[in-house]
């Protein structure tokens, strides 16, 4: 049924404004604002993918993780974002190093929070061999 359509990804925050800043001026994503009035935005992703993002009365942040940004250097990425003055989170259970980049089985990653507190991240996958 649903073999042929495009699938949107959504979630919610406290503030799109906010939001919107934050995507568009910290991570340098493109965002466009659907709807001021229900306060709707998206975020324009590579390969004309785009995750739509809404304003939510009773918001409580995601404890999970809404948005991965797949890299092909995560040193460079935590460090530009480091520098953008972005905040790495630390996870009790994964090995991170000092700037806060898990280097466990699996891919390379580090979380960071959007100023709603939803968990996003960047990854690298690991080389082949």
């Amino acid at each position: 049924m649903f073999a042929n359509t495009k699938a949107t990804n959504s979630f919610a925050v406290d503030d799109v404004p906010k939001a919107r800043e934050f995507y568009s001026e910290t991570l340098g994503l493109e965002t466009k604002a659907l709807s001021e009035e229900f306060g709707v935005m998206s975020i324009e992703m590579a390969g004309g993918r785009s995750t739509l993002v809404y304003a939510k009365p009773d918001f409580a942040p995601a404890t999970y993780t809404v948005l991965n940004f797949e890299v092909d250097d995560i040193e460079s990425a935590v460090d530009e974002l480091a520098g953008r003055g972005v905040s790495f989170e630390r996870y009790d259970g994964f090995d991170q190093d000092e700037k806060g980049i898990a280097h466990g089985p699996g891919p390379h990653i580090a979380w960071f929070k959007d100023p709603a507190g939803n968990i996003l991240a960047v990854l690298q996958q690991p080389s082949a061999s």
